[in-house]
């Protein structure tokens, strides 16, 4: 069976996207246009040409750049849909997503006008493109504790409608210790916890990260294969990891997809997952991914099947949902 008539005929769950890095050009100078903001690029050729970059803060900086665009209710509910069509047509049955409140905030944004663009978008695709979804935020890790706190302070009246807490930005210098108290308050509040750790980071970080942090799942995790012990405790407790090959190759974590630890994570037994990341910048969606390693790697039906089954446990789907999932899943997979 080819790659591609292998992920389409398994149902999966998107679990690392981060819905400002779904800003393709043409929506970002659309939503400028329509909000009376001055072009950050003179045409879209430009705007794809700038989504060029060679290190985490440098593709961080663009990223910011084009979150100006992003002003009404209306714009995060359009970005949020174009993401949930291709994930619909990407065959996607469960996505959890990622915002930034902290960049919008910032800004002067209302916190109502982020999540209730993005919300109405993934109930209006519950009933129309049949997918489901969670929502999380993140808080970020250049910012200080005291930050984050707060904008956790000012989400919690939205708590309905967020299943979780991660935490993401650039990692270099700020170790997840700093955020102990704050994932300390959001684990007393319910949610589900993971971040960002070992992408740059070095596997200290991870090691914080579940020591101090608590967290749930790790996002990216690809130094943890540095660490004999740590892929010991992260096997021992069942962790996933939600790992994005294309941003990794985007942002020089990887010098080449065929030299990407994906393979050795599966062969360690860490519960490895593909993600797409910030798509819009890192050069595909999640079925991209998919196909792209799966072929840099040569990755058999079996290894792919795993991938795809371990979205799908490692979601934070409703349980209900999560069962009947995989046993459609295992029924399908034969």
């Amino acid at each position: 069976m080819a790659v591609s008539d292998l992920i389409g005929s398994l149902p999966r769950a998107e679990l690392h996207l981060h819905i400002e890095g779904s800003l393709e050009p043409e929506m970002m100078l659309a939503l400028a246009s329509r909000n009376g903001i001055a072009n950050p690029y003179p045409s879209i050729s430009k705007a794809r040409a700038a989504y060029d970059f060679g290190s985490l803060q440098s593709f961080l900086d663009l990223y910011y750049r084009g979150m100006s665009v992003l002003q009404r209710t209306d714009d995060f509910h359009d970005l949020t849909a174009a993401y949930l069509a291709q994930a619909a047509a990407d065959g996607i049955t469960w996505a959890e997503i990622f915002f930034d409140p902290q960049g919008h905030i910032v800004r002067g944004i209302p916190l109502s006008t982020v999540i209730d663009g993005i919300t109405s978008a993934l109930r209006l695709s519950e009933r129309t493109l049949g997918i489901s979804t969670g929502l999380i935020l993140c808080f970020l890790w250049h910012l200080p504790e005291d930050d984050a706190s707060e904008t956790l302070d000012q989400v919690l009246p939205y708590k309905d409608r967020i299943i979780g807490v991660g935490l993401d930005s650039s990692e270099m210098d700020h170790p997840p210790s700093k955020f102990k108290r704050v994932f300390d308050c959001a684990r007393d509040e319910g949610f589900h916890l993971m971040a960002h750790a070992g992408e740059e980071g070095p596997p200290e970080y991870i090691w914080q990260a579940l020591g101090d942090l608590g967290i749930e799942r790790i996002d990216h995790g690809n130094r943890a294969l540095e660490d004999e012990a740590l892929v010991r405790r992260i096997t021992t407790d069942g962790l996933a990891l939600t790992v994005c090959p294309l941003s990794n190759l985007s942002l020089g974590v990887v010098d080449d997809l065929t030299s990407h630890p994906l393979k050795r994570m599966l062969d360690a037994g860490l519960k490895a997952t593909i993600n797409s990341d910030d798509p819009a910048y890192f050069g595909g969606y999640q079925g991209d991914n998919i196909n792209r390693v799966a072929v840099a790697l040569d990755l058999n039906d079996a290894e792919l099947t795993q991938l795809l089954r371990n979205s799908l446990e490692a979601s934070f789907a409703p349980e209900p949902w999560k069962t009947a999932a995989l046993a459609d899943f295992d029924d399908k997979a034969g």
